[in-house]
């Protein structure tokens, strides 16, 4: 009885997941050439500064536009496991062509968010984002150590001291 019960209950998600509205699409940038390592230490750079400032201990991660890792930083204190899930949003964030935080408010919203959980090596929390060098990605930067959405402020602190 429990197994039927279980069976509708599957059929009637699948149904439900295959109405559900698809999944941003990918931006039209192309890849470009992979960042270099100073581009990325002033993009590390950057981001320490703001982590820093707000106290914050974070793992930061440069990945170049093959998904290499460029360079990690962890700051003083940072909890270990933050540098593997830096890494995966970095790597996650470079390979899809997105902010990271695209899949958590997927995963976050039900439906679609089932398939994107099942995405191979893709993290699915806020903190990735691709780094974009005259319209390219060139690579992608991820950080780790705090709130999901504080990750994600570090990120973008980061990758906007490339342009200072």
């Amino acid at each position: 009885m429990k197994i039927k019960i279980l069976i509708s209950l599957l059929a009637v998600s699948i149904v439900g997941y295959s109405q559900q509205a698809q999944p941003t699409p990918a931006p039209a940038a192309d890849y470009g050439a992979p960042i270099g390592l100073e581009a990325a230490k002033k993009i590390a750079a950057g981001a320490e500064a703001y982590a820093k400032d707000k106290k914050w201990p974070v793992a930061i991660v440069i990945v170049d536009s093959g998904s290499n890792l460029v360079l990690l930083h962890k700051v003083d204190n940072t909890q270990i496991g933050s540098i593997d899930v830096a890494i995966g949003k970095a790597r996650t964030a470079n390979n899809f062509k997105r902010s990271t935080k695209v899949f958590e408010d997927a995963v976050a919203g039900g439906g679609i968010g089932v398939r994107v959980v099942t995405l191979p090596n893709a993290v699915t929390i806020d903190g990735g984002e691709p780094i974009l060098i005259d319209g390219k990605i060139v690579g992608a930067i991820g950080v780790s150590g705090v709130q999901a959405s504080q990750d994600a402020e570090v990120a973008k602190a980061g990758i906007a001291s490339l342009n200072k």
